[in-house]
């Protein structure tokens, strides 16, 4: 079972559903940093390119447009390759 979960260019009806836009702002520059999630994450990309390196697993990549979930206790390296800005919800 894969930790995290790549939606490409969902449905805008079913963000809004989800209450996507009113979600919590996060950015970050280009950069790479280990990351542990100790809760599970769901966040949609505004703007950026990211590669998420699992522990265990194999590498995935997604952008803007893509709502992404992590699993909580998935141990990862995050790898900005181009400035982000995500809508994120904990939990």
């Amino acid at each position: 079972m894969s930790h995290i979960k790549i939606e490409h260019n969902p449905d805008r009806n079913e963000l809004e559903k989800m209450d996507v836009f009113n979600w919590q702002i996060w950015e970050k520059g280009p950069s790479r940093y280990n990351w542990t999630y100790d809760t599970k994450e769901i966040c949609y990309l505004l703007e950026g390119k990211v590669r998420v390196e699992p522990e265990v697993g194999k590498p995935v990549e997604f952008g803007a447009g893509d709502l992404v979930t992590f699993s909580a206790g998935l141990k990862c390296v995050w790898d900005i390759r181009q400035k982000v800005k995500k809508h994120y919800k904990l939990g």
